[in-house]
């Protein structure tokens, strides 16, 4: 009945339903939560995710969401010392001149309502286990939304429910290490002060070697959280609600939120980060998101990657379906796709997470950073897409750096 299954209806599930509409695929979207629903996210949409948006339509609903519009980037080093990076891009050559926070609730239901319009979608719906024809996936079999079990069959699988992913623990397609996943809360907070068209990242001395994420998200909200690789929470003898307690209450936060407070408890997730590349195909099914670890190992964003995933799950689907070839030979070609497209980003967001463990660097390339304006200019034209974001590895973006 089905050409593809999409299994997850956040960004990549509902982005993959879209692209497929567009493409004459038949699928069928499950999830087990009933929208709308919270997502714990830092909820920030920039670079791929707003070119994305252009490509579907759906920029012009977005931006009448609940949410705030970003214009800038603020980087905060360990001793407080700062720059900006302005989105200054050329919309004419599809780059970004702006971004957005939207609250995952919001934003997900959105995407999740348009997906619906076009795209069978069984909320409450829980996958339990796969079907196999000739030791291959053939679909999936679970429990709906009135308890009755059922069973739903295509030749292709798509992976998109998150990190605890169950499509890919059920193919055994990885295993999740301390070593490349970070863990982090949120807390939404009301009557943060000096909330403008910036998102702030500071990578302080109470969360190295992480960072502390403030972000306007609309109607005098805050988004702030913690973000800390899993190995270094571990040696930790806080919890990061205390670290996070701790940053809000220091001497260079404390008056931002003398008349701030908290909107809920703060919720804690996994994040599998995309500093190695792990396993996100094989015969008869694609991993998206969360589910293949593509989460910035640097800014810890991921709506973006998960997005661009989908849309190259589908080209490949699409070519799948007309040779009548689900295998993982075919299906690799989804993987090449998607790492031309994000890999040297990953990779160079891997050596700055290991550059933020260096107090003194982080200071020294953010203080240089703050009186040079090349350099700001490079940083502002790779996330606008401009320049390539490769070149932050470069021996020349380090050269502008030392001796400007």
């Amino acid at each position: 009945m089905y050409d593809v299954i999409i299994v997850g209806a956040g960004p990549a599930g509902a982005t993959a339903a879209l692209y497929a509409e567009r493409n004459n695929l038949r699928c069928i979207v499950l999830d087990k939560a009933i929208f709308p629903r919270d997502k714990i996210c830092g909820d920030a949409l920039s670079g791929k995710s707003v070119r994305i948006m252009e490509e579907l339509d759906l920029t012009s609903g977005v931006e009448k969401l609940d949410g705030s519009e970003i214009n800038r980037i603020t980087f905060g080093g360990p001793n407080h010392s700062h720059f900006d990076v302005h989105l200054k891009g050329n919309k004419k050559n599809n780059f970004i001149t702006k971004g957005y926070v939207i609250p995952r609730k919001t934003f997900d239901y959105f995407l999740f309502k348009k997906a619906k319009n076009s795209t069978e979608i069984l909320e409450g719906f829980k996958v339990k286990d796969l079907i196999y024809e000739k030791d291959k996936p053939a679909g999936i079999r679970g429990i709906n939304r009135d308890g009755k079990e059922q069973v739903i069959e295509a030749p292709i699988i798509l992976g998109c429910d998150g990190a605890n992913s169950i499509v890919a623990r059920k193919l055994d397609a990885y295993k999740r290490g301390m070593d490349n996943t970070a863990v982090a809360i949120r807390c939404y907070y009301e009557g943060v002060e000096g909330l403008s068209n910036q998102i702030e990242l500071h990578y302080i001395s109470e969360v190295k070697p992480g960072y502390f994420w403030l972000f306007p998200a609309g109607n005098n909200r805050a988004n702030i959280g913690i973000g800390l690789s899993k190995n270094d929470a571990k040696k930790e003898d806080r919890t990061l609600s205390k670290i996070m307690e701790e940053v809000t209450q220091s001497k260079y936060f404390r008056s931002r939120f003398s008349n701030a407070r908290p909107l809920e408890k703060p919720k804690g997730w996994n994040l599998p980060m995309g500093s190695i590349r792990r396993k996100n195909h094989g015969d008869g099914f694609m991993l998206l998101g969360d589910a293949a670890g593509l989460i910035d190992p640097f800014t810890g964003e991921g709506i973006g990657n998960a997005m661009v995933a989908a849309k190259y799950a589908i080209s490949i689907a699409k070519k799948a379906k007309k040779s009548g070839d689900y295998s993982e030979s075919m299906l690799r070609a989804y993987d090449d796709l998607l790492w031309n497209e994000i890999g040297k980003e990953l990779r160079t967001s891997t050596k700055l997470q290991s550059l933020s463990r260096s107090s003194f660097l982080l200071n020294f390339v953010i203080k240089r950073a703050s009186r040079n304006q090349e350099v700001q200019e490079i940083i502002s034209g790779m996330l606008s897409k401009e320049i390539p974001k490769d070149e932050l590895s470069s021996p020349l973006f380090y050269f502008k750096i030392l001796f400007s």
